[in-house]
């Protein structure tokens, strides 16, 4: 049995952009498990927008990362030691042990899942909490009817990539803003949307109304800042917009909009939301989920770093655009 954990914690708090100064990586013994605990190896480490927000001391939907201890993440692995009679060795598993090599717990938070049909790493993308996060957003606040038009940002991404193939599942036209024109054309030639625009390329507002000419319907907002005004000028009447990030102000930066009367001219409802608040859809979103990538109707992409000593790296590169798709770090 494995002696020591490597651990990444959080050493500072960030000043602006997150450094890698910020992390630093610790052993810890791994001492016998006591009865009802169970130990996992963990395979996959996510790296999610969400965690830049947990490492600032400032009031939010969750409390801030504590100082000195492990960073918070989603993880998948496998069960090597058991001493819960809820899990077995060799059972493939869902949890959130963070930015470390081994998990231990008392098996709360801790979910079986079968990698049969859909991969394990599956489970921290498409068929885990971005999938769902995509399904909320779209099904219960944007609810598009068909032949609406719903524009998805950062929509290269594990969240923005299932909002767009779900929302032309329920009959409606994606449109996609990302950055770069290979994202875009993976967007469009890949996932299926009907457009995407290229936020990089300077002329974001007239390329976004080129390619909704109808207006658009419904908006799942990930980014913010200029990508949401330009998408709240060409908002229909009563538009839904689903705020589900807000990264171009992760690192303290103003981001004021510049058309914030829209809101009220064209009676949108813009709702914030956080989908571990609604526990209660989950089984109902994964069990779709999960089928729609077994059948290979759901299509993803991963970026997966290398090691354990590689996530800061990883965690910052996904605050700059730099990963296509998922962001993962492989640990086995």
């Amino acid at each position: 049995m494995p002696q020591i954990n490597r651990q990444f914690v959080l050493a500072s708090r960030p000043q602006g952009a997150a450094t890698a100064d910020n992390f630093r990586l610790v052993e810890t013994p791994l001492g016998p498990l006591a009865e009802g605990e169970v130990r996992v190896r963990n395979h996959y480490l996510s790296l999610d927008p969400y965690m830049r927000g947990r490492m600032n001391d400032s009031k939010s939907y969750a409390a801030p990362q504590p100082l000195d201890e492990v960073m918070i993440g989603g993880t998948v692995g496998e069960v090597i030691d058991s001493k819960n009679p809820k899990f077995a060795v060799g059972d493939k598993v869902v949890a959130t042990f963070g930015w470390q090599e081994y998990g231990t717990s008392n098996g709360e938070g801790v979910q079986k899942v079968d990698d049969t049909h859909v991969p394990l790493s599956a489970y921290l993308g498409p068929v885990g909490m971005p999938g769902v996060t995509a399904w909320y957003g779209l099904n219960r606040i944007i609810a598009p009817k068909a032949g609406e038009t719903v524009v998805v940002s950062a929509a290269s991404g594990a969240v923005g990539s299932v909002v767009g193939q779900l929302a032309k599942l329920a009959g409606a036209r994606a449109v996609g803003i990302a950055g770069g024109a290979q994202k875009c054309r993976y967007v469009v030639e890949t996932l299926g949307f009907d457009a995407c625009v290229d936020y990089k390329a300077g002329n974001l507002y007239q390329d976004l109304k080129a390619a909704t000419p109808n207006g658009i319907d419904g908006c799942f907002e990930n980014v913010g800042g200029e990508v949401l005004d330009a998408t709240l000028a060409r908002m229909n009447p009563f538009g839904r917009i689903a705020v589900c990030g807000y990264i171009a102000g992760y690192d303290g930066q103003p981001v004021p909009l510049k058309h914030p009367s829209l809101i009220l001219t064209q009676r949108l409802l813009v709702q914030g939301f956080i989908v571990t608040e609604h526990m209660d859809v989950w089984p109902e979103a994964l069990k779709q989920l999960g089928t729609l990538v077994a059948q290979n109707r759901l299509q993803y992409r991963e970026t997966i770093a290398e090691g354990l000593d590689a996530a800061p790296e990883a965690f910052i590169g996904l605050l700059k655009g730099k990963n296509f798709g998922k962001q993962l770090v492989k640990l086995i």
